[in-house]
């Protein structure tokens, strides 16, 4: 099984993509809006990646935030807020907001178990940093360590009882980036103590199932290196002073923070810790040139991923539309 994460081209499997999925087997796939059109179109296609290699529990990925982000999208798919909605609601009713998000976060969930995909890039635990790039924004939960970890629990919570997996991000922390990592190289030069409120909610959540490593340069940690490439952030940060023996993959392998062909990426980012590679482009040649290079998953990738991916929902009876009523009354209060 290859330590890669694959996305796909369409809304259907091609030929050529099959043949190629059957034959590298990747770890898992993600998907995008170019991948989604109706429940019924999602649920075939994930069943059948999952009938390539038999896998029931295969890791099938998409960002489903909320607001900027979000794969799936009215009229077809409901639409769901910012997290910072839930954010601005916690400074007056802190309550009620852990509550709205565990909610909304429950029903983002049933909608994606309904379409067949087991994991979602959520929950964003970058602190908020005034002056930063607007790429984080109104993802973020919150300025303050406390608030993005409280509301950061309750988004893992409600994801989980609907059997959806979660992944922290962006490890070890993008809310102080002057730039956004699609576009170019963030480095961020706060001191290590500085840090440590980047760190907060990581380490409060170091037991979220999977997490994703962000390509910026951390200047008190490793000048040299951005974090996704960085043995030492990874082993010393990551692993070590967060804490986190979760599923560790990689932000996507085509962003701008990057050097090197995707392949030179893909190997940079499993050489320096990261369990699993994210490529999101679909883009065949690409896939093809990585997967003459990636590794086999290793033995500590694939417990960790069979370990994230045994969960299972809960018997809670909240069905997507009762959750989605209960966010939007909690809401209110703002």
């Amino acid at each position: 099984m290859q330590a890669v994460i694959y996305g796909l081209s369409g809304p259907t499997l091609t030929r050529e993509e099959k043949a190629f999925f059957t034959d590298a087997n990747p770890a898992g796939y993600i998907l995008f809006g170019r991948n989604v059109e109706t429940v019924e179109q999602v649920r075939a296609l994930t069943d059948e990646l999952r009938s390539l290699h038999g896998r029931d529990r295969l890791p099938i990925l998409i960002d489903q935030e909320g607001g900027r982000v979000a794969r799936m999208r009215p009229p077809n798919f409901p639409d769901f807020p910012a997290m910072g909605m839930f954010a601005k609601l916690y400074d007056t009713a802190p309550s009620s907001a852990i509550e709205a998000a565990r909610v909304n976060a429950r029903a983002i969930g049933l909608l994606l178990k309904e379409c067949g995909v087991s994991v979602d890039a959520l929950p964003v635990l970058d602190v908020r940093q005034k002056g930063a790039d607007e790429i984080v924004g109104d993802r973020s939960l919150g300025d303050e360590p406390m608030k993005v970890a409280a509301l950061g629990r309750a988004v893992i919570d409600g994801l989980h009882s609907a059997g959806i997996v979660s992944i922290i991000k962006h490890i070890p922390g993008h809310g102080r980036a002057l730039v956004d990592s699609h576009k170019d190289r963030p480095t961020v030069t706060a001191t290590g103590p500085e840090l440590d409120l980047d760190l907060a909610p990581f380490e409060t959540l170091a037991w979220a199932p999977m997490g994703m490593i962000a390509h910026i340069v951390y200047e008190a940690w490793d000048p040299d290196h951005i974090a996704s490439q960085s043995s030492l952030v990874i082993q010393d940060i990551v692993r070590g002073r967060i804490g986190f023996d979760g599923w560790l993959m990689s932000d996507d392998l085509n962003m701008a923070a990057m050097e090197g062909s995707v392949a030179e990426r893909a190997i940079g980012v499993i050489y320096a810790g990261c369990d699993v590679a994210l490529h999101c482009s679909g883009k065949m040649e690409e896939m093809v040139s990585v997967a003459e290079v990636i590794p086999d998953l290793t033995e500590a990738g694939k417990r960790r991923m069979d370990e994230a991916m045994a969960l299972e929902a809960d018997d809670e009876p909240l069905d997507m539309a009762e959750a989605i009523a209960k966010r939007d009354e909690l809401l209110k209060l703002a």
